[in-house]
């Protein structure tokens, strides 16, 4: 089983921070492993909403689909894996802080797509590129995008 959670304070507001890590289309922009997104339904994002990601993990190309099945507009997004090579699910938290937001990225799930070592290995390599991402994602946002 894989717990991780990271967080990052980023100095914009935080309806800034929430809308734009809440939506799909961005998340190439930022994540440092996905290169690809593609929403598979129309309309906002909502509890429902589907949306297929490439990524590159552990030298693989992972094509996953992701369902939104909560969605506090900044506050909370909670996604789980539809369709991949293992069930996860990806929780975004945003809360105001002294000079900005925090935000908490947070990922469980079993890795049974990967072998037994690999699964070993898999909470501290996904805590480093989580780690990456918000990094990223900071970067981004306080660039002015």
């Amino acid at each position: 089983m894989v717990n991780v959670q990271t967080e990052i304070l980023i100095s914009r507001p935080r309806a800034e921070v929430a809308e734009y890590a809440a939506d799909p289309d961005n998340a190439p922009r930022w994540y440092v492993n996905i290169h690809r997104s593609q929403r598979l339904t129309t309309g906002p994002v909502a509890p429902g909403a589907k949306v297929a990601f490439t990524a590159k993990f552990l030298g693989r190309e992972l094509n996953y689909t992701y369902e939104f099945v909560e969605y506090i507009p900044g506050e909370k997004l909670v996604m789980r894996t539809a369709q991949g090579p293992f069930p996860m699910q990806t929780t975004y938290t945003w809360s105001d802080a002294e000079g900005g937001t925090r935000m908490t990225l947070g990922n469980t799930g079993k890795p049974s797509g990967f072998s037994k070592l690999a699964g070993l290995f898999m909470a501290p390599m996904i805590r480093r590129e989580t780690r990456k991402d918000l990094q990223k994602l900071k970067s981004v946002l306080e660039a002015g995008r």
